[in-house]
């Protein structure tokens, strides 16, 4: 397994797989790699002949007042998943690297930016699509591969890829939880027992909305019935719980195709995730 720093090395690394006729796997994460991370990597080591895993906290998506400074961040422990898994090359580099001190071109996108997740973090999908566009330029992936548990980012970097015309296919992979349910997140590592206990409500209330769905067919119904639920855990606190198209994350009256009950929710200063298709 290959670690570089530079856009440089990378390039001149994909170029000779390239040149040897492999194909490109692609795995962006931010770091601090669990189970989850690790679902993709082996996906698409099945998938391709080569697979690279790029570990960059993206100081773009976050706001000022978020937890970029904070975030959890531990290289070796990583580097042993990767390589665990069969990763080929990682790419790790510095803001700098990736960012210039002139740096003022951006890739920008509305209407499924601007609900869910873009309505309290309005910077953070700038930020995305902008960090995916550049690592994609350096890697050239064939495939790259995201979570389902950030639903709306997978929707997002789908329709980016369609407007744009770029030659990748993206695949969605499952949500990976913990045996109680609870949806795998670098962000666990900021609970308290008290709150990790307290957090397993959202999978509590997705697995709710899932089920209601199953003959419930009037959205704002099985989504008052999931607040409903997260609201009996006092650590709880709502950010947004919504029924969205899974395609166009615009809401949704009826439950029918493709829909995506979505949420937000902090639990003490942590905001965590969750979804489920139905």
């Amino acid at each position: 397994m290959i670690i570089v720093s530079t856009v440089e090395e990378v390039r001149k690394q994909i170029k000779e797989w390239k040149m040897q006729g492999q194909s490109i796997g692609f795995v962006p994460t931010m770091g601090y790699l669990h189970e989850g991370h690790k679902s993709l990597i082996d996906c698409a080591r099945k998938e391709n002949d080569r697979v690279v895993v790029s570990i960059f906290v993206n100081p773009m998506q976050f706001g000022p007042a978020e937890d970029l400074a904070d975030y959890p961040r531990d290289l070796e422990h990583d580097t042993q998943i990767c390589e665990s898994a069969g990763t080929d090359l990682i790419f790790h580099p510095e803001p700098e690297e990736m960012y210039d001190g002139d740096f003022c071109s951006f890739v920008d996108m509305s209407v499924l930016t601007e609900g869910l997740c873009g309505k309290t973090r309005p910077v953070h999908f700038r930020g995305v699509c902008t960090v995916v566009t550049k690592l994609f330029n350096i890697v050239t992936p064939d495939r790259a591969y995201f979570g389902q548990k950030d639903g709306q980012q997978l929707a997002v970097i789908r329709r980016m890829v369609r407007d744009l015309n770029m030659d990748i296919c993206i695949v969605g992979c499952p949500i990976v939880r913990e045996e109680d349910g609870l949806a795998k997140s670098s962000r666990n590592t900021y609970l308290s027992p008290e709150e990790r206990k307290a957090a397993l409500v959202l999978s509590q209330a997705v697995r709710l909305g899932a089920e209601l769905a199953k003959t419930e067919k009037d959205a704002k119904k099985v989504v008052l019935a999931m607040k409903d639920k997260i609201q009996t855990e006092p650590l709880a606190r709502i950010d947004y719980v919504e029924a969205v198209d899974a395609l166009s994350m615009q809401p949704v009256k009826t439950l029918e195709g493709g829909c995506m009950l979505a949420m937000a929710v902090y639990i003490g200063k942590t905001r965590l995730i969750d979804n489920v298709l139905v």
